[in-house]
């Protein structure tokens, strides 16, 4: 028997599909928010990217020419925040890991609880009947024992569930990250990571290896490795996936040809997300509508993927 969502999917009926909860679990909160919601706030219209970029440099650079500097200070980053959760509120997102970058806390004198308070409120004031999944990140670019130091504080407060890391996956080997993530998985934390978007089918078991990870962020290149997928299956380990962002960064070249399809054929468990709305456009919605009608997945599988970010 159809479901609400299947019949929303077949009849390209994207307000239905809204209707439905869904779950974001890859998305970055700097462009993760909506447009009107920013443009409101700070006076900033984002135009999505409308061509290809080549390189993590060129998105940076984009990012930086699009944002403008209302980012960079902790008032700028309060609003994304909040239009993050907005977002997900008006696409009928239920379930939301997203948070703060650890070295954001030098944006609040190195205060962990002024960066649970700004986070706290824009989950309050965008989307309070989210289900909320407070999650703190590492940039690959940042020192480790300045990583180390600013994660210390925001250990202690007790709150956050889930551990990123992401950022140019090649300019650190994922070896001087381990003592890092062993503190996390000592607290509690689920453990994720950036890896597979830009490297290799090798990479992503390395760093499922290295760091226990219980999630991948991207992990599309282990699409190309059988091997590498019965790992990924036979560990229970997650992708995150986002095809829009794939297909934008140049990683897919074509939605039909998306990774998503061997993967789930292979077993390995999958979700569907965003990555970053403001820039690439898509909302979760969306993403699974452009699959479908793509032909890449059938109504009941992108239903059973659904379901499986809610869990």
């Amino acid at each position: 028997m159809s479901t609400p969502f299947q019949a929303a999917l077949e009849a390209g009926d994207l307000a239905a599909i809204r209707a439905c909860p869904k779950a974001d679990l890859h998305i970055h909160a700097i462009m993760g928010g909506c447009r009107e919601f920013v443009r409101e706030r700070l006076g900033l219209d984002v135009a999505p990217l409308d061509g290809v970029l080549g390189s993590m440099d060129e998105m940076h650079a984009w990012v930086d020419a699009q944002s403008q500097g209302c980012f960079r200070d902790a008032a700028g980053r309060a609003v994304a925040f909040e239009a993050t959760f907005v977002q997900a509120r008006n696409d009928g997102v239920t379930r939301l890991e997203v948070g703060s970058d650890v070295w954001e806390i030098t944006l609040h004198d190195h205060s962990a609880q002024s960066v649970w308070s700004m986070l706290t409120t824009a989950h309050a004031n965008g989307g309070p009947q989210i289900d909320w999944i407070p999650q703190m990140s590492f940039s690959r670019h940042c020192p480790v024992r300045a990583l180390d130091y600013w994660m210390a504080p925001l250990l202690e407060l007790g709150r956050f569930l889930t551990l990123d890391l992401s950022g140019d996956e090649l300019i650190q080997p994922i070896e001087v990250f381990a003592p890092l993530y062993r503190r996390a998985k000592r607290a509690g934390l689920r453990l994720k990571a950036h890896v597979g978007e830009w490297g290799t089918a090798d990479d992503v078991w390395r760093a499922v290896e290295v760091l226990e990870l219980d999630e991948v962020q991207h992990g599309i290149a282990a699409a190309d490795s059988p091997q590498v997928m019965r790992m990924l299956a036979n560990a229970g380990v997650r992708l995150n996936l986002c095809p829009t962002s794939n297909l934008k960064l140049g990683r897919v070249a074509r939605l039909e040809d998306h990774p998503i399809r061997r993967l789930y054929d292979a077993g390995v468990r999958v979700t569907v997300n965003t990555d970053d709305p403001l820039m690439f456009g898509a909302t979760v919605s969306q993403e699974f509508l452009n699959l479908f009608q793509a032909g890449v997945m059938s109504a009941a599988e992108l239903d059973e993927i659904r379901l499986e970010g809610l869990r």
